[in-house]
């Protein structure tokens, strides 16, 4: 029998649920819903004493007060991501999978920045301040003027906060912490809420920049509410492919920059190493290259990356065949099958594909289509494409090559790592250093691949 006073919330979702069940009703998960007391949410409105209230006072969208300077932690790449530094008075929101290296590249944030005149405090909750220095040691950071602290109690926590002054305040991670006004365990939905809500009122009346860590679900999701992302002004994720060295920062939310940008690190015995140029990466290193395999000249933020888009096509084994995609939608593959199909005469219908786009990078934009299609093309022909050749473009379904954007710094990059063609829709930009093969329909960029005509 539950307790007087006490209810049931998901650990997953946050949803309340009258009494214990199985499985939540609001998320599907099983076995997630924790019997907890009830106490009032951070932030609940008291009794006023008086009927009499003060009201609220507007003011315009005009503004004389200037911008306040963005903090350069001297990590170019996480600047870049956070729009160009840290706001001051901003909470950040930094998720990734157990050991991709959040704590490695925080720390690494932490000492430039402190090194750079900024006052730096890093509390860690996990870890023993002689482990922090430990890993400070091997990233070269020993001499850096980071403050350590290793602590979970939210009170003594702001209670030192609201003391000192600060730049950035960096907590690893949110779901170690605990608030002594309510009964719940540490790591809980009703914790994790509060304390979330306490960081980022600190950060918005001392001015002072909070990241906070925060753990990932098995479906990628952060533990916790989804609240505590609407609570923060930007949430990054960290992501790692397991067997690859490199690490992708991507912003999912940023109230303050763009929400396309990434930032690739390459993980290495000291550390996080920053990635200037990561077309360099994520292209293969043979002088040759084989049928299956297309160069894809996209675009992540506001830097252009090229990337190789690898396809086989195989006869089937069984009566079902097979569709396997890493770093691509599945559901843009299909429709790219469909109209190869329906347009150009291909059969897959008893062929296996697979599809992967090298390096551990995942692509998002339409862009792609018309690579993939040519990967897909060159594999089912046996034709490979030029070695110095790039491709992008969007494929409708009625079998059209659509123009895309910023497709002059697309061909500034394959010019900068040496592609002397693009086989692309036809472009208004006009660069002398690659050759452009225009098409305009799929029928004509199969034709050519097969033929080898460009």
């Amino acid at each position: 029998m539950a307790r007087d006073g006490a209810i049931h919330v998901c650990q997953s979702c946050g949803a309340v649920h009258g009494k214990w069940s199985g499985q939540c009703g609001a998320c599907g998960q099983w076995n997630s819903i924790v019997e907890e007391s009830r106490s009032a949410p951070p932030g609940a409105l008291k009794p006023a004493a008086s009927s009499r209230t003060r009201g609220v006072q507007f003011e315009t969208l005009q503004s004389d007060t200037p911008e306040p300077p963005r903090i350069v932690t001297g990590v170019t790449e996480f600047d870049r991501v956070c729009g160009g530094g840290v706001v001051p008075g901003s909470a950040i929101l930094l998720s990734g999978d157990p050991g991709v290296g959040k704590s490695t590249l925080l720390l690494d944030v932490a000492g430039r920045a402190a090194m750079s005149g900024r006052r730096v405090a890093y509390i860690s909750g996990e870890e023993a301040v002689e482990q922090i220095r430990a890993r400070a040691k091997r990233m070269g950071l020993e001499k850096a003027p980071v403050e350590l602290a290793s602590a979970t109690a939210l009170r003594e926590i702001l209670g030192t906060l609201k003391r000192e002054k600060f730049d950035i305040v960096i907590v690893d991670s949110i779901q170690t912490l605990w608030s002594d006004a309510h009964e719940a365990g540490p790591g809980s939905v009703t914790q994790v809420r509060a304390c979330a809500g306490e960081m980022v009122r600190l950060a918005k009346s001392q001015g002072v920049a909070v990241v906070l860590v925060g753990h990932v679900t098995k479906d990628g999701q952060v533990a916790g509410p989804r609240v505590v992302e609407h609570m923060v002004d930007a949430v990054l994720s960290f992501e790692g492919e397991r067997g690859y060295p490199f690490r992708i920062l991507r912003a999912g939310k940023n109230r303050f920059g763009a929400t396309d940008e990434i930032g690739v690190f390459e993980m290495g015995d000291a550390g996080l190493r920053e990635v200037a140029n990561p077309s360099a990466l994520f292209l293969g290193e043979g002088k040759d290259r084989a049928p299956g395999a297309a160069v894809f000249a996209g675009i992540e933020g506001s830097r252009p990356v090229l990337v190789e888009v690898q396809a086989l096509v195989s006869k089937s084994a069984y009566g079902t065949p097979r569709r396997a995609v890493v770093g691509w939608d599945t559901g843009r593959l299909a429709m790219v099958l469909a109209v190869l199909e329906a347009r150009c005469g291909f059969g897959f219908g008893d062929q296996d594909v697979y599809l992967n786009v090298a390096g551990g990078l995942r692509i998002n934009e339409p862009a792609a289509d018309l690579a993939a299609a040519a990967a897909l093309v060159s594999s089912a022909t046996d034709m490979p494409l030029p070695q110095g050749c790039v491709v992008f473009g969007e494929i409708s379904l009625s079998g059209e090559i659509r123009a895309v954007g910023r497709a002059e710094a697309r061909l500034r990059e394959a010019q900068k790592l040496g592609f002397d063609q693009a086989l692309s829709p036809p472009l208004t930009v006009k660069d002398k250093g690659v050759k452009v093969t225009a098409v305009n329909r799929l029928t004509e960029a199969v034709e050519r691949i097969s033929q080898n005509r460009y």
